[in-house]
């Protein structure tokens, strides 16, 4: 029988929690869910179901009409109740609130990104002429504050790499780890830098993905398309490095195809690596916060100042809109205008 890989278990994974988290919604939300699947992805359909959740649990706590009704009972005449004011009361108490005791917050992005959930629910059952008003259209989103891009300077990168082989500045306990991990994490580590890839695709890898003729690697990335993205000699080296030790390994049942493993000899997760990364970057600077994606931008920025072609870093990177790669690398442009200003003489001085 063949086994999943590891987007079909995480598919499988997010189907079941989508079931879980929809037994506690009105049911005429099954409507805009099955009305969605066409054109959404798992992940996508599991994150519009928690913040439509999150947002009838507001409301059955804060308005004394939704209040009487039990939240599985709501009827879909629910939504032309609410009115433009209750969703931006909603959004602002998402700034701030407490749930199982602990202190959660939403800046500008996480209050924009519920918005826009509820806006593609509103809009299904507006379209589907299944309701007669759409107040979350008239809520515009919150205005978002650019991000100066993070990422490693080129000196900070060969640091990081050095690092990751060598240990020095580890504790004595994370050093007995490193003696284990040291091909897995140069590898690991590589790659991300050296291909831009996400943590996502990353940890998604089999050892079948890996085709050293040609120095390609086969990703699925987000969306779900399959995509080859091609890899260089140190990327390849580390690979290699790391292939001759994880051939010895035994790994734990279901993860025989798994190129990364953990000590427990199963794939490794997301998490896993986002804090490998922060393990080894928080040694080499303490100004930046690095994740795996400030690598990615880190790869990004270093192949748009080679290469110059905004096109090209938006296909490798996987932006199906080279306006969002554009809005982040706008800055380094900015810089090369300035540059061309200063090259060009009328007079000689």
């Amino acid at each position: 029988m063949k086994s999943d890989n590891y987007h079909d278990e995480q598919n499988k994974h997010n189907i079941l929690k989508m079931r879980s988290v929809l037994e506690t919604l009105p049911g005429f939300c099954k409507t805009f869910f099955r009305g969605i699947e066409e054109y959404t992805s798992t992940r996508t359909r599991l994150a519009y179901a928690y913040d439509i959740r999150l947002f009838f649990e507001y409301l059955h706590e804060n308005n004394a009409v939704c209040r009487k009704t039990d939240i599985m009972e709501y009827p879909i005449s629910i939504l032309d109740d609410i009115k433009r004011a209750d969703i931006e009361e909603y959004l602002q108490f998402m700034s701030l609130y407490q749930k199982d005791g602990k202190d959660i917050t939403n800046e500008e992005r996480g209050k924009a990104r519920k918005l826009a959930s509820l806006r593609s629910f509103y809009n299904y059952f507006f379209q589907n002429e299944m309701i007669s008003t759409n107040p979350a259209a008239l809520v515009p989103l919150p205005k978002l504050h650019e991000k100066e891009i993070v990422r490693l300077e080129p000196n900070e990168v060969a640091i990081l790499l050095d690092q990751v082989e060598d240990g020095t500045k580890l504790t004595k306990k994370e050093l007995e780890y490193h003696k284990k991990t040291k091909l897995r994490d140069v590898a690991l580590l590589t790659l991300l830098l050296g291909t831009g890839i996400r943590v996502s695709e990353c940890v998604g890898l089999d050892i079948s993905d890996i085709n050293f003729e040609v120095n390609g690697l086969k990703i699925r990335r987000k969306g779900g398309y399959e995509a080859v993205i091609y890899f260089g000699q140190e990327v390849e080296t580390a690979l290699l490095d790391y292939l001759e030790e994880r051939n010895h390994i035994i790994p734990a049942s279901g993860h025989e195809k798994a190129l990364f493993l953990s000590l427990q000899n199963r794939r490794m997760a997301v998490r896993s690596v986002e804090n490998l990364v922060k393990k080894y970057s928080s040694r080499v600077t303490t100004l930046k916060k690095i994740t795996p994606h400030k690598l990615r931008s880190t790869y990004g920025t270093t192949l748009y100042q080679e290469s110059g072609d905004i096109y090209l870093v938006a296909d490798v990177l996987g932006h199906k809109d080279v306006n969002t790669t554009r809005k982040h690398y706008a800055a380094q442009a900015d810089e090369r205008r300035r540059k061309a200003a200063k090259m060009v003489h009328l007079r000689e001085n």
